[in-house]
């Protein structure tokens, strides 16, 4: 679900049947309660999918779901979806029946005794590229035209600083600055969270020619990273959606011979692990991506990748 529901047309029917209150109570968990959209999406995708079903096993209000309801419907997504999928979906019902009891919509909260599948991640699977592999898409991407340098320094961006696509695609012109004599960065990361961190020089060179020659200079509140316009081919003043970054991404490894499927997380892991590969701390790292926590960076950590293809090497047949 795209949009946030606002017409009583597109609310669940269970809710309608709920009441008034019952279903501006559920407007307002999404409009005034998250504030993060994709969060907003995620949780609206699995409150309406939990309705729908309930709606299908005679559940008609929401006082008449009882655990064992909920827990059915996790029994069940469970045999379709993944187990992070299914962990997030009870996560989102845990919050709205949390936020329907405290509204008096209903006595107690059904989904808060159910739980959920066992899940363990100490790898993570976002595809990570070896430094020779990075080094060669960035050098492939040709940088005669606007779209080129782009398409480099928001790489090159995502690399370098470790930055989230999210993040990256939000920077304002105003977001790249001069402190100390060198080029720093500003991102806007999730929960509000304000990161800076000094660039490196490679990063340093790419960010400036593009700005440069897009002259981008003096539009300091302008967003950095831009469509290109279709009849110009020169920068449009829309922002680059993610879905546009991700297709360029595709196609730019597909055009240097990357085998990899490689998405817009990987920059962020192969920068990671290139980090530590030369001996910088996980600490460190972690500061550098943002984290709170150092068992997130680990996720990112693929050094043992090498370690695991050696000791399979030493299979010799």
């Amino acid at each position: 679900m795209n949009q946030i529901m606002l017409s009583s047309s597109q609310l669940p029917g269970l809710l309608i049947t709920s009441g008034d209150q019952a279903s501006r109570r559920f407007v307002e968990f999404f409009t005034a309660n998250i504030r993060n959209a994709n969060t907003r999406k995620a949780y609206a995708r699995a409150a309406v999918d939990f309705f729908a079903w309930a709606d299908d096993h005679s559940v008609t209000a929401l006082p008449a779901i009882q655990p064992i309801h909920v827990a059915t419907w996790i029994e069940e997504l469970g045999q379709t979806h993944s187990v992070p999928t299914v962990k997030l979906r009870l996560a989102a019902l845990k919050h709205l029946f949390d936020w329907f009891v405290v509204g008096q919509i209903i006595p107690v909260n059904p989904a808060a005794s159910v739980r959920g599948p066992k899940h363990s991640v100490r790898r993570g699977k976002t595809p990570v590229l070896s430094p020779q592999e990075a080094r060669l898409l960035l050098d492939s991407i040709p940088t005669d035209k606007i779209a080129g340098l782009r398409d480099r320094a928001l790489i090159g961006l995502m690399v370098y600083s470790f930055a989230r696509i999210g993040a990256a695609l939000s920077m304002k012109v105003e977001d790249v600055y001069t402190q100390d004599r060198r080029l720093w960065v500003r991102l806007h990361e999730k929960g509000g969270k304000r990161h800076e961190m000094p660039c490196h020089h490679t990063l340093e060179q790419y960010l400036h020619e593009y700005i440069e020659t897009a002259g981008l200079e003096g539009d300091a509140k302008g967003v950095l990273f831009r469509t290109i316009d279709l009849h110009s081919k020169e920068l449009s003043e829309r922002p680059l959606p993610q879905a546009n970054a991700y297709a360029m991404i595709q196609r730019r490894a597909r055009a240097a011979g990357i085998d990899t499927r490689v998405c817009c997380h990987t920059f962020r892991a192969t920068g990671i692990t290139a980090y530590l590969k030369n001996e910088g701390t996980l600490e460190k790292a972690a500061h550098m991506a943002n984290h709170a926590s150092t068992r997130t960076t680990q996720l990112y950590d693929r050094r043992s990748d090498e370690v695991t293809l050696d000791e399979v090497e030493r299979i010799l047949i």
